[in-house]
């Protein structure tokens, strides 16, 4: 005879630890992996002082995804009873990217945004007038407002395969002007760049360099390695992106790419290797003080925007300002679209390259030496700029 399995709610209890903190401790029964059973389970939820009642308790993210785990197969339970809270809970314990950055900005538009005002909303409570009146009042740019809808639509597809709901919301969620940018990025021409470098001093040099002459994303700059270049064949496998410090992996899989390096931007790296910070894991820009990598968002702020102001460039110079002007220096090179597609390892141009076609090499590399030729031109010999630039020893 068939029997329903009950929804479990679990039960709450008060644990008191060797130290005399006292704590809550959630107990339910989970099924055995090869299905003979279920064996009891007890969860350590908080302390008392955290949640000060069983009724705070049961509302805390960790209780919450449980419930609603070893509730899945029940047929009406998760849908009646689960809240947009406990899906969070569940998302950020089974399904949060594991990619660093990603992770960091998911977790800060949950805990800033979606968990303060739905938290409490059962889910098939959510309604897509309701969310995007939501968005609309949330003083974000639009591109920002478009990241939390799509964010909460990922959550929403979960629920779909957990069977909790059968259909997203958020498809009918729209958010006005979310492509349109407040503002132009800020584009150096050949000139100011050349301008900028005499006010930089190593590492930081070097490290602009490469962003103007290969459009290096900030994270892949800092992370990068001597074994990733191949001076024989005059190429840079970019490989890796470090974010506050954590070595993780490449933005995209469009991001792990080899990426040509012009003869002049060689020599420029051969000339910083003799005096550069030498580490074990063979890091281009270490910190002496740690042997690990600097984080980029000093760099900005203490190095790249202090130059730019001592080179009266317009201000709001940063890392992405360099990625945004390698483009347009291709786009004055006249490179092929689908050339610059390959050469930014970008994957939002994919109708540009169902047209043009996949960029050969040499159009590759040719387009590359257009654009390190013009932005080193001026210096007429690459390693004077560098003796110019700054004392070769690092400066911390």
């Amino acid at each position: 005879m068939f029997t329903r399995t009950r929804y479990q709610n679990g039960s709450m209890r008060v644990k008191s630890r060797e130290s005399g903190l006292r704590v809550w401790e959630f107990r339910c029964y989970e099924p055995l992996p090869d299905g003979t059973g279920r064996a009891l389970r007890a969860v350590t939820v908080g302390t008392l002082q955290e949640y000060p009642s069983e009724a705070a308790a049961r509302k805390s993210p960790a209780v919450q995804a449980i419930v609603l785990r070893i509730n899945a197969e029940h047929p009406l339970g998760p849908v009646t009873a689960s809240t947009v809270g406990a899906l969070i809970a569940r998302y950020e314990k089974e399904e949060m990217p594991t990619r660093y950055s990603t992770r960091v900005s998911y977790q800060s538009f949950i805990d800033r945004y979606i968990r303060p005002r739905w938290a409490e909303t059962p889910i098939t409570g959510v309604k897509p007038m309701a969310v995007e009146d939501w968005l609309r009042r949330l003083k974000l740019a639009p591109k920002t407002r478009g990241h939390v809808r799509a964010l909460m639509s990922v959550m929403f597809k979960c629920a779909q395969r957990w069977e909790l709901i059968p259909n997203n919301p958020m498809q009918l969620v729209r958010v006005k002007d979310v492509s349109k940018r407040q503002q132009r990025p800020s584009v150096l021409t050949a000139g100011e760049f050349h301008k900028l470098l005499p006010h930089l001093r190593e590492p930081y040099r070097t490290m602009v360099l490469i962003a103007g002459c290969l459009g290096l994303r900030a994270s892949e700059i800092v992370g990068l390695q001597w074994g990733d270049f191949n001076f024989e064949t005059s190429t840079l496998m970019v490989q890796r992106g470090i974010v506050h410090g954590r070595v993780g992996d490449v933005k995209t899989e469009y991001s792990r790419d080899a990426v040509p390096i012009a003869p002049e931007l060689t020599r420029e790296l051969l000339a910083y290797r003799k005096h550069c910070y030498m580490t074990q894991d063979g890091w281009l820009f270490a910190n002496p003080a740690t042997d690990r990598p600097f984080h980029q968002e000093e760099i900005q702020k203490k190095h790249i925007r202090r130059a730019a102001k001592a080179a009266e460039i317009t201000p709001g110079v940063g890392w992405k300002t360099f990625r945004h002007s390698f483009r347009s220096w291709l786009d004055q090179t006249d490179a092929p679209i689908g050339v610059q597609r390959e050469l930014m390892r970008h994957a939002s141009i994919q109708t540009t390259m169902n047209v043009y076609g996949r960029a050969m090499t040499d159009g590759k590399r040719q387009a590359h030496g257009n654009v390190v030729e013009m932005i080193l031109k001026p210096a007429n010999n690459p390693t004077t700029v560098v003796a110019e630039a700054a004392p070769v020893a690092i400066v911390v």
